[in-house]
């Protein structure tokens, strides 16, 4: 089952694909256990700035194995979870985008939704089908889908666990984009090594821990005092401004790891 998920990395870029293309990548234990071991991998790699998750073949994830004795939807076990991911995308400390190339039903959606940024190919099948299965929604979709969008939005696909299509995904604001399916991977390559080239690792680890805090406006500005304490005077605050005067790649030099327990320390200070 090793291949069931692959990774590549290139140039600070990792690119994770789903990798089951004669079953649409339907989702097992398997891949869940190999899809949080690759997001670890990501996190406490610094030389990794970004990361891609993408299926292989024309399907992004088509859901849970729902074949015989796959038992999807047996009764839970003492250690069950509606969380299959440790960690889930929104804990890796770089941006993760969701390449969604093709079909992404029930699980192949909610866990698209835990990355940051989703490009969707326009044609394709999304769907939180769950309560048509005598389930309901997972992997924290009912909080994801309804910060990407808005509660009206996140009722009307988990409680009707209607299909749409990445073009109806994109108006509603659950996907940056819809694109042909052939330029799904491309724009979402082209992001990440943008990100990878010319944003700050500590800058873009801290920006995306506060986002998904979901904080109020006074918390926002509270953390974001928190967190300029540790970045304002560092080497890349310097680098960065340099390299936009003098019209140059920036060379950062921050690591997300040497610098996470500060992050986390100043957080439990007082007020500033």
């Amino acid at each position: 089952m090793a291949d069931v998920v692959t990774l590549a990395v290139e140039d600070g870029v990792a690119v994770i694909t789903l990798n089951r293309p004669d079953e649409l990548n339907v989702f097992s234990g398997a891949m869940g256990a190999l899809l949080s071991a690759a997001y670890a991998r990501c996190d406490a790699d610094d030389d990794i700035r970004a990361v891609i998750v993408t299926g292989a073949g024309r399907a992004f994830c088509a859901g849970a194995d729902m074949s015989p004795g796959a038992r999807s939807f047996a009764g839970p076990g003492a250690g069950f979870s509606a969380q299959p991911l440790s960690p889930p995308a929104w804990e890796v400390r770089k941006p993760v985008i969701a390449a969604i190339n093709g079909h992404a039903i029930g699980i192949g959606l909610t866990l698209a939704m835990q990355c940051d940024i989703r490009y969707a190919a326009a044609t394709a099948k999304l769907a939180v089908p769950q309560v048509r299965r005598g389930v309901m929604g997972d992997a924290g979709v009912h909080a994801t889908l309804a910060r990407a969008a808005s509660r009206a939005v996140a009722a009307d696909i988990l409680l009707t666990g209607r299909t749409f299509s990445g073009e109806e995904a994109a108006r509603l604001g659950l996907v940056s984009a819809a694109l042909e399916a052939a330029d799904v991977l491309p724009a979402a390559l082209s992001a990440a090594r943008d990100i990878a080239e010319n944003c700050a690792p500590l800058s873009v680890a801290l920006s995306k821990r506060l986002l998904w805090m979901d904080p109020s406006l006074d918390e926002a500005c509270d953390y974001e005092t928190r967190y300029h304490r540790i970045l304002m005077g560092s080497e890349d605050a310097r680098e960065g401004p340099m390299a936009w005067f003098e019209r140059r790649p920036p060379r950062w030099s921050g690591r997300v790891t040497g610098q996470w327990d500060r992050a986390l320390a100043a957080e439990r200070d007082p007020a500033p």
